[in-house]
């Protein structure tokens, strides 16, 4: 494997990132406690049931996955709510920085949340690439630790999957 190969990410790695640097390295280390999860149900349900005319999960180098695609360039991606706001962003950043790299321009992204018909619109910026590449480093960095990072307590651990991991 090529080090540059070695560096890339996957948008769920970016994700988890942003939520929780712990829940990242058990999700890279094969321990995914999302198919237990309600609220991972209830947003596969609405991924699945909305915008049904698209054609959806793009899946580009068997590494980043996207919602859809449309006319104009504009990467779409579908969440339940906004509660990991950040995460889902830079996820969308992610892909577009990706594709970038890749030779494609005038890419934006779209962030939609069916359930409160709210739209977010996203275009990279010079200091949002430059924290990608951060980002990505940091992301190889916690796949190869030894053991999983120190909890750190927070309100959303409640509702994560992961949660008896870090706390039972």
């Amino acid at each position: 494997m090529t080090f540059e190969r070695a560096m890339q990410a996957t948008g769920v790695e970016i994700n988890y990132y942003f939520v929780c640097r712990r829940k990242l390295w058990f999700f890279t280390h094969g321990m995914n406690m999302e198919s237990n999860s309600t609220l991972v149900e209830i947003g596969k349900e609405v991924h699945q049931t909305s915008y049904q005319r698209k054609k959806k999960e793009i899946m580009i180098d068997n590494l980043i996955c996207l919602d859809f695609v449309e006319r104009e360039f504009v990467i779409n991606e579908t969440k339940l709510s906004k509660s990991i706001e950040e995460a889902t962003r830079y996820q969308v950043l992610y892909y577009i920085y990706y594709l970038e790299k890749k030779g494609v321009r005038g890419l934006t992204g779209v962030i939609r949340y069916p359930k409160t018909k709210r739209v977010e619109r996203i275009t990279l910026k010079q200091e949002d690439r430059e924290l990608i590449d951060n980002v990505i480093k940091c992301v190889y960095k916690i796949k190869n630790m030894p053991v999983p990072p120190p909890v750190e307590k927070e309100r959303k651990c409640k509702k994560c999957s992961y949660y008896e991991l870090c706390f039972c």
